[in-house]
């Protein structure tokens, strides 16, 4: 033990300890843990509530901490060694915990470089929160990417969710901040706290966080997504040598929530659906189950479409093992699983991607390009690289992580036009003067690069309601380079030309036939969506002429 230094001598500068107590410091390790001194060590400790500290030695033996005022605490010790530190209440109770500040940082500079390009194909495995051992000790590596804001905090169980606790460190011009908290692990509740900006405080869950608090509840869980125990090698190796233009495919569209509930009318599960749905296809011939979104969303009354988790599978019906187990049933059943995905735009929740650092960061600034006037909705703002990135890494994903074998991008035309559901005066066309999005082109056709890059036995299938040009055309081609595309018209036509009593319809073959002029532009997929059966649409069933015996005679055939 060396002798006890100077109030003076222990404390940092007035103006950072002013920074840190404000929560608005940029790099609180460059006060708090370790630092050298004259004669040995300063370590410092911060927790406005505390009435006495100390460190804890591995051997056990502690040294006591001076106040420094404002919650801030200092000790000398001879030399950098592995310590806790303990704090004492008012009421006698105490918190020993390992001290997040004395670990350096969990990213390097390759990370960092590539997440400032916005060129990092495996974002969901630095950003986020991630259990792991960092300088031998186990816990959670936390980073999130917010360039603008002045400081971000983490809240959680693990410190009683008080944003004063554990601010993190700016990684500089990369826009993330970093923090690795020893000593917690799977399941822990998290958010971030961000000072924005604008100078307010949000409250936000983790964009990367891998799974979800059960709804009505926002926040994040840690979970390690990469450790299940999967089965279907066989599957995964005959998906990769299959030609998806020549073998057969028939799906299944699957809304979890309403597909089929237990007697009580509670949901499934994922697990027991997978037992289900393994049924449902063997009975009917369907080669494919395409799931409507399962990322985690807000509101039970929907289909999903409103994601507020990316990377996260819904918890409604269970945690992300469960659904990895129930796409691992379905492949070993020999079923194929498509998911729907959402990257043209995302719900205004304060709690999710909505101004995440106190600026449009996320959506674009521009509110002609920015919201969306059908869903009063958000659009990503597509020409912004690390925007791109994350959604073309959450795309890769879910193909990596959970097995699935292609995404229907849902929603792609209003994304290729500026001019999307918008009167005259409300869009400005491009630099060409046209109304194709060029920014929203680019990142498509990224997306559909690397996607078939890495998982070529993967498909990716456009909804897009009009008639652009190109895209299910290669990229290197001129293309979007989609591998197949919704024929929405061919699905009117036939609704409507089975919708009218067989006695007229010789008078409307021409519905059936129009498809032939266009049917070699594009590799379509024939649907029958969910769309035509809600908002007061009526089933199939109902939209046949006849009655009851007619109808089902009529959709039969």
């Amino acid at each position: 033990m060396v002798s006890p230094m100077t109030t003076s001598a222990l404390a940092p500068a007035p103006e950072e300890i002013s920074r840190l107590v404000r929560g608005e410091h940029h790099d609180p390790h460059a006060i708090l843990g370790a630092h050298p001194a004259a004669d040995g060590t300063v370590v410092r400790a911060f927790h406005p509530d505390a009435k006495a500290a100390e460190l804890v030695a591995a051997d056990g033996t502690t040294t006591q901490m001076q106040p420094l005022g404002d919650g801030l605490w200092a000790a000398q010790i001879p030399e950098v060694m592995p310590y806790r530190t303990r704090f004492t209440f008012a009421d006698g109770e105490t918190w020993e915990r390992e001290d997040p500040y004395r670990f350096g940082p969990t990213l390097g500079d390759v990370d960092l470089h590539l997440i400032g390009e916005g060129t990092h194909e495996r974002l969901y495995d630095v950003l986020g929160a991630h259990p792991r051992s960092h300088e031998g000790v186990a816990g959670v590596s936390f980073a999130v990417w917010a360039p603008n804001a002045r400081s971000v905090r983490i809240v959680g169980d693990f410190d009683r969710w008080d944003g004063r606790l554990l601010p993190m460190r700016s990684m500089g011009a990369s826009g993330v901040w970093e923090l690795f908290i020893p000593g917690i692990g799977q399941g822990e509740l998290y958010k971030f706290e961000i000072l924005g900006a604008d100078g307010k405080l949000r409250l936000k869950a983790d964009p990367f966080a891998f799974a979800m608090q059960v709804r009505p509840e926002t926040a994040s869980r840690v979970w390690d997504s990469s450790v299940y125990p999967w089965t279907d090698a066989d599957w995964m190796q005959q998906r990769d040598a299959r030609n998806a233009y020549t073998s057969p495919m028939a799906a299944t569209e699957v809304h979890l929530g309403s597909w089929m509930r237990n007697s009580d009318g509670s949901w499934l599960g994922y697990r027991h659906a997978a037992e289900k749905l393994v049924e449902h296809c063997r009975r009917f011939g369907f080669t494919h189950v395409e799931l409507l979104p399962v990322a985690e969303h807000p509101f039970d009354g929907s289909w999903g479409y409103q994601v507020t988790g990316y990377f996260a599978p819904t918890s409604r019906f269970g945690n992300p093992d469960d659904f990895a187990a129930l796409v691992d049933a379905l492949h070993n059943a020999g079923i194929g699983v498509l998911v729907d995905w959402v990257p043209a735009h995302f719900p205004t929740d304060d709690f999710a991607l909505r101004r995440f650092d106190g600026t449009a960061l996320y959506e674009h600034a521009d509110p002609q390009r920015g919201e969306h006037p059908d869903w009063g909705t958000l659009i990503f703002d597509f020409g912004r690289a690390e925007v791109r990135n994350f959604l073309v890494s959450n795309a890769l994903f879910w193909l990596e992580r959970y097995h699935i074998d292609g995404l229907r991008v849902d929603a792609v035309a209003s994304m290729l036009y500026l001019d999307y559901s918008r009167k005259v005066g409300e869009w400005t066309p491009n630099v060409h003067g046209g109304r194709e999005n060029l920014e929203a082109m680019a990142f498509l056709r990224e997306m559909n690069q690397r996607v078939y890059g890495r998982f070529p036995g993967a498909v990716t299938i456009a909804e897009e309601s009009t008639s652009f040009p190109g895209i299910t055309r290669p990229v290197h081609l001129g293309g979007i380079g989609f591998g197949f595309k919704w024929d929405m018209g061919w699905m009117h036509d036939t609704l409507e030309y089975f919708a009218e009593d067989p006695v007229h319809r010789r008078y409307h073959h021409d519905r059936l036939t129009f498809r032939g002029l266009y049917a070699g532009t594009e590799h379509f997929v024939l649907p029958l969506s969910h769309d035509e059966v809600v908002h007061g649409k009526g089933s199939l069933l109902r939209k046949m002429p006849g009655d009851d015996w007619q109808r089902f005679a009529n959709l039969r055939a």
